[in-house]
This record gives structure tokens, C-alpha cells and sequence, in this order.
């Protein structure tokens, strides 16, 4: 999907981001009423009105456009400010017709807008519609005009050093590209994009970029890749209220799990997205929809359903003339006819596939492609010539400062030499007096250096050898499959042993599993965790308790016994999420779906995260320590039912406290919920490696900060 600019480049950023605001749109309805005999603030504020109100309903930009085109007419033509104003209001209905399917008329509209701008001069209002002129050429097949207008569109931005311009013509650049099987170049041109869309802060460019880079990962059959970044442009998309990119990333994401073969995934997102695109009378949109709809069902055997949604497609098409759109469909509904065992259906639309598919690769496409290409590559070349000439120049005349200098300086440095010469004689003599006490000084080191790596061996030996000891509490991985089959645990020790630990135990049918954060972490940590442990195990095994919050009331008051003994003022402890889960359940509630297990968890300062369909659910913790506390209280049991496919997950700090990326920042809780949902519907043991590379990369080079303990189970 692309952005279309359809208002110089100078206005349609900030309209942009005006559009969520709806006091915005009450404050215009005001001037309207306020300035009725004002002409131009009349069409200005109808203008600016139709920049807000086409993301829901194209529509409205022709109306509203055209009306003020009306005001325009009333005043003198010969006004440059109204001049810019009709050009960029021909230029809406332009992109208006275009995306309803109208060519002719978003042609004639955009060659209007043309002739505006170039009478006063408006080089940046020009290269709007060069670009939008571009686009409709492209979906219509002619790749050498449309690459001709991108390629003045990016003559006159270049000039104008309009990045917001510049990244739109990359990106359409890169769609012709992408179409015409240059992987390479159109991922080139993506990044470009990409790179000034973040620089100038273009939200929903980020998001087209992303977009346009996962499709080219879906070209290479890179899945995963193409996922993330789907999923990244789709929260961005989702946070502006992007309805038409909503829209398209949905579909795109469908493509995803059709190509995995998850079809029932594929076909949810499909019509998540048609919906949508029916709401906003997106015509292009709903061809892809129902060509993916066409390909799950013909997969599925449903061969109504398939000749349906391919035919529902061609008509579209057809009517748009788009050859891309018309060349999928043409070989998608001849394949179906041919299995249907209409075969005079099936050459006929065969017979249409091969003429438009070569209409879009023809010579003087391809011939056309590699002019503009080669233009870019000689333009880059030269950009790199006029750098390395530059470079020299500097050179040369660096070089002859230096030698201006060195023939000052030689002179004075000669006499120099001669004070330098007894100044030398006369260190030697000290030297060798300094030499020997030198000597006898490195020979005292390196039998320190040689103890303390003695000790260094000892104490690490100790410490690996403590290490034993704490795996030995944990839980071992056949017991944890034992209990919770369907799970993964991520444990990664800051150092050789942790303050972070993991538990396990069961209780007659219910399982009791908790993830702890105790104060501090390597030798230190890994002391309180075992205080920590044994107050758990005694909790349940000696006090027979298998509630949550009672379980860590009585580890709270075991923990404090512990560390009172001592005669210093202990106060460590410890953070962590206790659960216990029940399967094999039944709900009291009618109409609701059939609950599996019974969930109940408690913390200290710890969540707990449930994944239901997609959202994140979190229950909040009670903000105190297991440990010492001024204004300690009885900890809280939650009590909830968890249906089949629900996924819980129990964690320490350590991983949202990590810095890293490219600013060396957190990497904190909300990208965590976000990395959580973009593997969900992987396997738990997939997940885990995902999370794992998450973390590896994110870190980079920085140390690790904390330890890290996770838990997943899905029920």
C-alpha cells in the first residue's frame, strides 16, 4: 500500500495529523459558519475539511473539493494565492477519481491541477502531480510513462529539498520495481524511504515503508520477517485510525497465513479486512480480499465459494482496468474453471492472463526500467566522483599548509635539538638508576598478578560449583513437561548463578508454579533465592496451603523469621507471581465458551499477562515484597477461567529493564506486550527462541543488566 499525495507537499503532512482531532473538525464547522461572505477562507477551510474527512470516506474529497473550487470561481483568478489554492484542489479530485476507479477523470482533474501550479510557478505543487500521475500510469500498465513522471516529480524535489516528497516518489519507485521482479532495487528504494520518513517523524510513511519492505520478504519467502514487520506497520496504523492501511495490513497478513497454509487465519483476516475496505469504498482493496478469499476455498475444495469470491473479483478488476489486478485474477479463476472442468471458460480467461501479464513486461517496460535505473545509478556515481574530487582538493591544500609549517618549524626545531641532546645525556644516567628499582618493582607484581589469578580460579570454582547447587532446587525440564506440556521457560542468569528462580510443585490436582525476582542477583542473589525457595516448599509442603495468597503470607512471615536471626537489619526479599492451575474444569455461565482450567494467582510487585484472542489481559500485583515492610498486607488471590488456547505468561524485570537498540534505551513493558502478541501464534518452544532472539539483539554489545526469567504456558 502507498500513500497518495493529493495536496502539495507543503500541507498534507500537518492535515494528516490534524485528522484524529476532533475539536479540529468542530473548529472548522465554526469559521465556516463565522465567514460566510469570505470566499477564500471559505475554500481554504473546505479544503482543509476534505484532507480530515477522506481517510473514512473518499467521497467526501470531491464534494467538499468541488465546493471549494465554487469560492475560487467568485474571486480574481489572477491572485497567486488562489491560484495554488484551485491547483491543489483539482488535485484532490484527482485522487478522489482515482480511487474509485475513474481514470479518465483523474487524469483530466490532475492535468488541470498541472497547468495551475506551472502558472505560478508552484514546483512543489507540480511534482504532487507528477507523482499521482505517475501512480495511475503504473496501475494502469504504462511503466514508461509513469516512471517519466516519477522521475520529474524527483528532479523538481531534489531542487526543492522537500524530504517528506522525496521518500513518496522512493517508495512508488520501488512498487514499480517490486512489480517487474527487481527484488534488490525495490527493497533499495524502500529503505530510502523509510530512513527520511523516520528523520521527519512521518508516522503513517513508517508505517506504508514497513508495509512495502514485508511484502518484498513475502516475495523472498522470508514469513517470519514479513510478519514482524506487518505487525509493526499495523500498530502504527491502528494507533492513527488508518482505515484504509488498517485495511491492508489485515490482508497482507492473511497472505502470511495462507502461505503457511493456515487457512481458517488466513480467511479470519481476509474478511476482517473486507469489511473494512467495504466500509471505505476502497475498490482495489476488495479485489485482493476476495482473491485471497477465492484461493482458500478452492484449497478447501469449496468450489462455489471459490468460483464466487474469483468472479466477485474479476468484476472489480475489470472495472477499475488495472492490468496487475486483472493479470491475478485471470490466472486465479481460469485455474478454478479448468478444475471445474470448464475448459472453454478456463483458455478464455487463460488467453486474457497472457495479454494483460505481458502488457506489464513488455520491452519497452523493461526497457524503460533499465533507463531509469541506470540514471540512478550513474546519478549515485557521480555523487561519489564529486565527493572524492572534493576530498582531493582538501588534500592538496591540507598539504601545502603543512609544508608552510614544517619549514617554520624546522628551523627552530634544529636549534631545539641540541638543548634536546644534554637533556637526553642527562635522563640517561637517571634512566638507568630508575631501570633497576623498575626491575625489582615488576618482579613484586607478577607474583601478586600470579596469586590473584590463584584466587580468581578458586573463587570462580566456587561459584561454578554453587551453581549445582541452585539448578539442583529448580525444577528439572522433565518434571515441568510433566505438569504443564504445552509451556516454555526462558531463564538466562545475569552471572554464573541468579537471584531470579523459577518453582514447581504439585498438589494433589492442582499445579502450583510461580517465576521470583529476589533482591540483587550473582552470590548475593542466589543466597536470598534459597531462603526464598525453602519458604515456598515449606509453605505448601509443611503448612499444606494451595492458595496463592495464603502461600505467600506464610513465605513472607518464613522469609522475615529467616533473616531475623541474624543480628544485622536484613531487609531483602523478594518480587515474584505465584499461579495454580486446575484443568479439566467446567463453567457455571451459559452462552460463553467452555472453560478448561481454573486459574488463581497472586504477586508481590509482579503482573500476570493473559493472552485471550489477541489482547492482553493484565492482572496487577500487590505492591509489596515478599520480605520486610512497613505497611505490609494480606496478599490478594484472583480467581479466573481460562478457555482452550489461552496463554499465560509469568515473568521477572529483567528483560523490559534491558538496555539496548539503537539508542541504548529500556526496552520496557509495552514493547514487551508487543513482542508477546507478534509470536503468539507460534508454538511455545518457537516462542521461546523468538523472545530469546528478541533479546540478543535488542542487547547488541550492551552487557546484560539483570537476570531474566520467563514463563509461558498455554492451556
Amino acid at each position: 500500500m502507498r500513500f497518495f499525495i493529493f495536496i502539495s507537499f507543503l500541507f498534507c503532512f500537518t492535515t494528516i495529523a490534524r485528522a484524529q482531532d476532533v475539536h479540529q473538525l468542530d473548529s472548522l464547522n465554526k469559521v465556516i459558519k463565522l465567514n460566510a461572505n469570505n470566499n477564500q477562507v471559505l475554500a481554504k477551510t473546505y479544503l482543509e475539511l476534505a484532507g480530515i474527512l477522506y481517510i473514512e470516506n473518499i467521497d467526501t474529497l470531491i464534494s467538499l473539493s468541488n465546493k471549494a473550487l465554487f469560492y475560487l470561481e467568485k474571486i480574481s483568478a489572477k491572485d497567486s494565492t488562489i491560484i495554488d489554492l484551485k491547483g491543489q484542489a483539482y488535485n484532490n479530485i484527482g485522487y478522489g477519481f482515482k480511487a474509485k476507479g475513474e481514470v479518465e477523470n483523474a487524469v483530466k482533474n490532475y492535468n488541470n491541477s498541472i497547468r495551475l501550479y506551472q502558472q505560478n510557478g508552484n514546483k512543489a505543487g507540480i511534482s504532487s502531480v507528477m507523482n499521482n500521475l505517475g501512480m495511475i500510469y503504473e496501475l494502469n500498465g504504462n511503466i514508461p510513462l509513469a516512471l517519466e513522471n516519477y522521475q520529474k516529480s524527483l528532479d523538481l524535489l531534489k531542487g526543492l529539498n522537500d524530504k517528506y516528497g522525496l521518500a513518496t516518489v522512493f517508495n512508488n519507485l520501488g512498487f514499480v520495481h517490486k512489480a517487474q521482479g527487481d527484488y534488490k532495487i525495490a527493497i533499495d528504494y524502500y529503505e530510502k524511504s523509510l530512513k527520511i520518513r523516520e528523520e521527519i517523524g512521518d508516522k503513517r510513511g513508517v508505517a506504508t515503508s514497513l508495509n512495502n519492505i514485508a511484502n518484498v520478504y513475502m516475495s523472498y519467502n522470508q514469513l517470519d520477517s514479513a510478519y514482524y514487520a506487518h505487525k509493526k506497520s499495523l500498530i502504527i496504523r491502528e494507533e492513527m485510525n488508518d482505515l484504509n492501511g488498517i485495511a491492508n495490513s489485515l490482508c497482507n497478513i492473511g497472505s502470511i497465513f495462507k502461505l503457511r497454509n493456515e487457512l481458517d487465519s488466513a480467511a479470519y483476516y481476509y474478511e476482517k479486512s473486507l469489511k473494512i475496505y467495504e466500509e471505505i469504498k476502497n475498490p482495489s482493496g476488495r479485489v485482493k480480499c476476495y482473491l485471497g478469499l477465492s484461493e482458500i476455498n478452492r484449497d478447501k475444495k469449496n468450489d462455489g465459494l471459490a468460483v464466487f469470491y474469483a468472479e466477485k473479483s474479476m468484476e472489480l478488476a475489470n472495472s477499475l482496468g488495472y492490468p496487475e489486478l486483472i493479470v491475478k485474477t485471470s490466472a486465479l479463476l481460469s485455474s478454478i474453471y479448468s478444475d471445474k472442468g470448464q475448459y472453454k471458460d478456463a483458455f478464455e480467461t487463460y488467453k486474457l492472463h497472457i495479454t494483460m501479464r505481458d502488457s506489464l513486461k513488455n520491452e519497452s517496460t523493461q526497457k524503460a526500467t533499465a533507463q531509469q535505473q541506470a540514471k540512478y545509478e550513474y546519478e549515485k556515481q557521480k555523487a561519489i566522483d564529486d565527493a572524492e574530487h572534493e576530498k582531493e582538493i582538501l588534500i592538496e591544500q591540507e598539504a601545502k599548509e603543512k609544508q608552510k609549517i614544517l619549514t617554520y618549524a624546522t628551523g627552530g626545531g634544529l636549534g631545539l635539538v641540541g638543548i634536546f641532546l644534554l637533556i637526553v645525556f642527562n635522563r640517561l644516567k637517571v634512566t638507568r638508576k630508575q631501570k633497576n628499582i623498575i626491575e625489582l618493582q615488576k618482579h613484586e607484581v607478577e607474583n601478586a598478578h600470579s596469586e590473584l589469578e590463584e584466587k580468581n580460579k578458586e573463587i570462580t570454582d566456587s561459584i561454578t560449583y554453587a551453581k549445582r547447587i541452585q539448578n539442583a532446587i529448580l525444577p528439572s525440564n522433565k518434571t515441568v513437561k510433566e505438569y504443564l506440556p504445552n509451556n516454555f521457560v526462558l531463564y538466562l542468569p545475569k552471572d554464573i548463578i541468579a537471584g531470579d528462580f523459577y518453582w514447581l510443585e504439585r498438589k494433589g490436582d492442582t499445579i502450583l508454579f510461580a517465576a521470583a525476582d529476589c533482591t540483587g542477583h550473582g552470590v548475593p542473589g542466589a543466597m536470598v533465592s534459597v531462603v526464598c525457595n525453602n519458604g515456598l516448599n515449606r509453605s505448601v509442603r509443611e503448612y499444606g496451603l494451595t492458595e496463592p495468597g495464603k502461600i505467600l503470607d506464610k513465605t513472607r512471615e518464613i522469609v522475615i523469621q529467616e533473616f531475623e536471626k541474624s543480628d544485622d537489619d536484613v531487609k531483602d526479599g523478594m518480587d515474584i507471581t505465584l499461579c495454580s492451575l486446575k484443568f479439566n474444569v467446567s463453567s457455571s455461565k451459559l452462552n460463553e465458551p467452555e472453560t478448561v482450567a481454573l486459574l488463581q494467582y497472586a504477586g508481590a510487585n509482579n503482573p500476570l499477562w493473559i493472552i485471550k484472542k489477541s489482547e492482553i489481559i493484565e492482572i496487577k500485583a500487590d505492591k509489596q515484597p515478599i520480605g520486610k515492610y512497613d505497611s505490609s498486607q494480606l496478599y490478594t488471590t484472583h480467581t479466573l477461567e481460562l478457555q482452550q488456547g489461552d496463554t499465560i505468561y509469568i515473568f521477572s524485570d529483567g528483560f523490559a529493564d534491558q538496555f539496548g537498540g539503537e539508542k541504548g534505551k529500556k526496552f520496557k513493558a509495552l514493547n514487551f506486550k508487543n513482542l508477546l502478541l507478534s509470536v503468539q501464534y507460534e508454538s511455545m518452544e518457537r516462542q521461546k527462541e523468538l523472545i530469546h532472539q528478541a533479546f540478543e539483539s535488542w542487547k547488541g554489545d550492551l552487557d546484560q543488566l539483570d537476570d531474566i526469567c520467563i514463563i509461558g504456558v498455554r492451556v
